[in-house]
Order: C-alpha cells, then sequence, then structure tokens
C-alpha cells in the first residue's frame, strides 16, 4: 500500500510516437458546428481507467490504427478556419493520434485504493503535450501505464470540439470492439457531418438564451466576474459522494407528494443547492445550474445514429440564491425541469444561430456546470481482460461531474472540486437529509452520522 496519495514517477522507456490510420483516409476539411467550436469546449475530455490485467500494447496499436480509419478527424489535426480565424476546423490529413507507454511502480489495488480523489500527481498519468497552443495538441493522446502485479491504467484526451460525452464513449467503445473483435464489423458506424447544425442564413434568435452572456461585461456584473475569479484562485478540493438507489429515493421523498422527478433532477438539484449554501452568497444574487442536454432526438431532422460531434445544449436553471436555499428541494427540482421543457427544435435552431456572435460566450459567472458522465456505458469499456476497477476523470476541477460507479448501474458519484476552505460545509449539506440505512460514502468510502441526519 502506498504510504501518501502522490503517485510515483512515470518511466517512458520510448518516446511517444503518431498512430496513423492504417489504410488510406479522406482529405478534406471537416466543418465544426457553432456547437462544436465554443470557446467553453476548446480543451479535451481527459478519461482514467484502470484495469486488473493489461492487454498487449502491440494489440491495442494496432486496433487503435484500424479504429482511425472509421475516426478518421480525431487522427487530424485542427486548425482556424481560412474564412473567419474565430472559427474552427479540422484539417483531416491523417496526422495520427500521440500514443504514449510507460510503467509505474503501484499495484492496480494501490490505485484502486486512491480512486475516489483525483490529485495533481495523476497527471502523470497522460503524457504531456509540449504546445504553443490549444490548436497543436492532436485531438487524441493516449497513454497505457502498465503497472506493477499486471494491471494497466489508460488514459485518453480526446479533443472536446470533434466529440461530446456520448460521442467519446462511442469512439472509445469502437475501439475496445476491434481490439477483441477485429474482423467483425463496428456496432455503430461514426457519422461526420455537423451541417444539420448549421446556422441558418440569416440567424435566426428567436429565444432568450440565460446560460450565454457577452464577451464585455456590463457595469453591473463586476461582483459575479470576481466570484468566479475567486473560485479559480482557491486552493480547491476534490468531494466526492456517492449516492446510491436508496439515498436518491430519500432525496425523492422530500419533494412535495406526486411531483415526479428523475434522478439527475433531483440530484441536480440537491448539489446545486449544497454548492450555493457553502459558499455564503448574497441572498439576492441570482445564480445559475448549468447541465448538458442531448439534442439528436431533438433536431428535426434528426442526427443520424452514429453522430459523435457535440449533440448538446446547455439547459439553464436560474433563481436567487434566497430561494434556492431557504425553500425546500423542490424548488430546485422545479427550476432544472423548466430549463429542460425549453429545449425545443427551434430553442436549439435559436442557439445555434445566436453563437454565431463570437462576441456570445457561456456565462459562467454564477454558475454550476454539471456534466453527466453517468449512463453513458464509459464504465462498461472492455479490451478482453474484463471491464474496469474504477472509471472516472484524470483531474478535479470547479465544473461537477456526475460519475458512474463501476459494478453498480444505478448509482452515481458527484465530483466537484470546491475551495478548501468550505469543503467540509458543502459536504455536510450534500449529506444533510433524513435517511436510513445505507449511508453516503464519502472520498475514502467511509460515512458520517449526525443528529439523525448523514
Amino acid at each position: 500500500m502506498l504510504s501518501s496519495p502522490e503517485l510515483p514517477d512515470c518511466n517512458y522507456q520510448n518516446n511517444p510516437v503518431l498512430i496513423t490510420p492504417n489504410s488510406p483516409t479522406p482529405k478534406h476539411s471537416l466543418y465544426l458546428s457553432n456547437l462544436d467550436d465554443q470557446k467553453f469546449l476548446r480543451f479535451s475530455i481527459k478519461y482514467l481507467y484502470l484495469f486488473k490485467k493489461s492487454v498487449s500494447v502491440e494489440s491495442l496499436k494496432c486496433s487503435l490504427s484500424k479504429v482511425l480509419v472509421d475516426y478518421y478527424p480525431l487522427a487530424g489535426r485542427l486548425r482556424a478556419s481560412s474564412e473567419n480565424d474565430q472559427k474552427l476546423e479540422v484539417d483531416c490529413n491523417g496526422e495520427g493520434a500521440l500514443f504514449a507507454e510507460a510503467f509505474m511502480d503501484i499495484t492496480a489495488e494501490d490505485f484502486l485504493e486512491l480512486s475516489g480523489r483525483p490529485n495533481r500527481s495523476w497527471r502523470k498519468l497522460l503524457y504531456r503535450v509540449e504546445a504553443r497552443s490549444f490548436l497543436d495538441v492532436p485531438p487524441l493522446v493516449i497513454q497505457i501505464t502498465n503497472l506493477s502485479g499486471g494491471g494497466m491504467i489508460v488514459c485518453t484526451a480526446i479533443n472536446h470540439c470533434l466529440c461530446d460525452g456520448i460521442g467519446t464513449s462511442q469512439f472509445l467503445h469502437a475501439w475496445a470492439h476491434l481490439t477483441t473483435k477485429p474482423t467483425i464489423d463496428l456496432p455503430i458506424n461514426p457519422f461526420h457531418s455537423r451541417h444539420v447544425l448549421k446556422p441558418r442564413n440569416p440567424p435566426q434568435v428567436t429565444s432568450t438564451h440565460p446560460q450565454f452572456s457577452k464577451t464585455t461585461p456590463n457595469k453591473d456584473s463586476s461582483f459575479q466576474l470576481d466570484l468566479n475569479q475567486y473560485l479559480q484562485t482557491q486552493s480547491l478540493v476534490p468531494s466526492s459522494l456517492t449516492f446510491t438507489p436508496s439515498h436518491v429515493l430519500h432525496l425523492k421523498r422530500q419533494l412535495v407528494p406526486s411531483v415526479k422527478c428523475t434522478t439527475f433532477e433531483v440530484l441536480a438539484a440537491h448539489t446545486w443547492r449544497s454548492w450555493v449554501n457553502s459558499l455564503d452568497l448574497d441572498p439576492n444574487l441570482n445564480v445559475k445550474l448549468l447541465f448538458s442536454i442531448n439534442i439528436r432526438n431533438r433536431l428535426n431532422p434528426e442526427l443520424e445514429q452514429g453522430y459523435y460531434g457535440n449533440g448538446f445544449v446547455l439547459g439553464c436553471a436560474e433563481t436567487n440564491v434566497k430561494e434556492l436555499v431557504s425553500a425546500n428541494l423542490h424548488h430546485g427540482v422545479k427550476m432544472v425541469q423548466q430549463a429542460k421543457s425549453c429545449l425545443t427544435h427551434e430553442y436549439v435552431k435559436s442557439a445555434v444561430d445566436m453563437l454565431e456572435d463570437k462576441t456570445v460566450k457561456t456565462d459562467l459567472s454564477l454558475s454550476l456546470v454539471i456534466s453527466q458522465w453517468a449512463k453513458l456505458g464509459l464504465e462498461d469499456l472492455d479490451f478482453g481482460e474484463g471491464k474496469p476497477l474504477h472509471m472516472g476523470p484524470l483531474t478535479s476541477d470547479i465544473y461537477c461531474l456526475f460519475l458512474p460507479v463501476t459494478g453498480d448501474f444505478d448509482a452515481v458519484r458527484v465530483l466537484v472540486s470546491v475551495p478548501e476552505s468550505v469543503v467540509d460545509k458543502f459536504e455536510h449539506y450534500m449529506r444533510d437529509f433524513p435517511c436510513s440505512g445505507d449511508n453516503i460514502g464519502g472520498p475514502n468510502g467511509h460515512c458520517r452520522e449526525e443528529n439523525g441526519l448523514i
């Protein structure tokens, strides 16, 4: 067992290599929609998988080379559009994905003990690409780290401008499929075109979109900007709490009788309320909850099966601090449900058109952002030696993740980093509801109980 949560260094015996498609692929520029190239999404989604048994690195390289024939844009490079330098496109040039192989002197069991709370040393598990800008980093970076005792960690960084959560899951499962069944066609063929999400000409902004704001703030927003900067500059501590179906049921029982809601709706409202409560904000401030809503079935024509680009729009629940924290949980749930009900076909088209204005940005000033990783099948990835012991992000930040729990499809792990000065308060509010039976597991799998409240 490790004496410290800090991971040892990785040992790289060879330099990283570029894995290219194993047969010729189309050479062209791939249009990215306004939902793809938002500045809010100009980063890589970093997944970490822990497996009990390792898989041959050569077989992983071979299957990656095969799957990049189908997902050839991930072997290309991002660049600014020649028509508009504020818009991105993909140069589908087949340059390849970056692939690194390393060894770390730690066992899978050792890492599993640490897996509830990411820390900065985990970044060693993904090769750091030295690049002048975001555009110079390959859209797909992978590191396979073999462990003592035969386990392995797979870390992937997939550019968010090319894929959303559904798309990344689709790609990773395609890679695993070709590792275990190299002669059998993919069950889902990727759909590359994003032209269904092109803006109208001229753009028609027909709805209000509180999830967005202008780049140039008005004078009244200075405090909001200070709060956002405050959170970004604080010493952040990861908070990780697992909610079982029993916990969710007890949350739902707090609602007014006959109020129906989903697990996401009640857990999102509860997390938002706890986060706001812990920060001691001015009761008169308006706060927002931003969360992704899949639009693949909300468009006419619908996005094709296999669409792996960004097929989501941010829903925005909004209320003032006093109403959110002093009212019962039903108020927050109602705000989340109203935000979801807004997302009609016309609302989506209006949002795409609004983003044609490049001074528009996602409003993060007083917002908690929740990204739903549960229910995407991410935890079912199998390269031939079994499903992962752990699946989650490489790092934790102020964006909140709803994560799958390995071995329990109906449980959700809530991971978010909050300032160190409020982490205990945040976790208290997250646990603070009447419950009996099993308690909410903390970062190290333990629970606490105070006066009958967990």
